[in-house]
């Protein structure tokens, strides 16, 4: 698929997509005869991934740790297992947080709802 197909079934732009292949997200991306790059499904599972690691916190430049780690192969298994799994730990502790503050914040609009703040 193009770039623009491309673009629309991961949900990214393509000035995205070219910054993730300029920094190393995305590698060995194929080009047609015409030099217009060429995506698989391969790449839309990895996008995918990536994003999913985004959205979850992880910061780009441990991203771009876990894909050279990952383009080095099967001898980085333990390292990126230990990558996902602070990133995990991190992840956990910052919806711990959340939910206290959450708490808070539903305590505070009972005390409005009860009348008890003006």
């Amino acid at each position: 698929m193009n770039m623009k197909e491309f673009s629309s079934a991961v949900g990214l732009s393509s000035y995205t997509l070219r910054y993730y292949e300029k920094i190393g997200l995305l590698k060995h991306v194929h080009r047609n005869s015409s030099g217009h790059r060429v995506y698989t499904h391969r790449d839309i599972d990895w996008v995918n991934f990536i994003k999913r690691l985004k959205e979850t916190g992880m910061p780009l430049e441990e991203i771009q740790e876990y894909a050279s780690l990952r383009e080095i192969g099967s001898q980085t298994t333990a390292d990126r297992q230990k990558l996902l799994e602070v990133h995990r730990d991190n992840l956990i502790e910052h919806i711990r947080q959340q939910n206290e503050h959450l708490k808070r914040l539903e305590e505070k609009i009972n005390l409005y709802k009860s009348g008890k703040v003006r």
